[in-house]
């Protein structure tokens, strides 16, 4: 109490209040999650296989709240089948659309045809009214 008879103070230990203040700042760094973009890569001769285990990768990233960047790389004559990396993506997305959603469309950049995918919301339980 600053206003009481007789004026009272704390004493404390200023380092110890600087530690204090940088701890809780450190740990509010610690609990957020900074989304990362992970990216895949594909052909279009990729066989089934490869793909299915690449998605096993891209459903733990998708897990962890990272955003996923799935290409497919043409090279020499596979420029002139592009279809065949559009088909590709769309198989990707679909076999994955249960834990992902769409957030930028299949796009040619070049070389390369590449579409970006986010995590979709967990869906909250109702709880039920007894």
């Amino acid at each position: 109490m600053p206003d009481g008879e007789p004026p009272v103070c704390k004493l404390m230990d200023y380092g110890k209040h600087r530690y204090k203040q940088k701890r809780s700042g450190h740990q509010a760094k610690t609990k957020s999650h900074v989304s990362h973009i992970k990216e895949i890569r594909l052909h279009p001769k990729t066989d089934q296989h490869d793909i299915d285990y690449r998605l096993q990768h891209a459903r733990e990233f998708l897990a962890r709240g990272d955003k996923l960047l799935i290409s497919v790389l043409f090279s020499g004559r596979e420029l002139a089948h592009i279809d065949v990396g559009e088909k590709l993506l769309q198989t990707v997305a679909a076999q994955i659309e249960d834990v992902a959603k769409i957030e930028i469309p299949p796009k040619r950049e070049g070389r390369r045809l590449s579409m970006t995918m986010a995590p979709r919301q967990a869906r909250t339980k109702k709880k039920d009214a007894d």
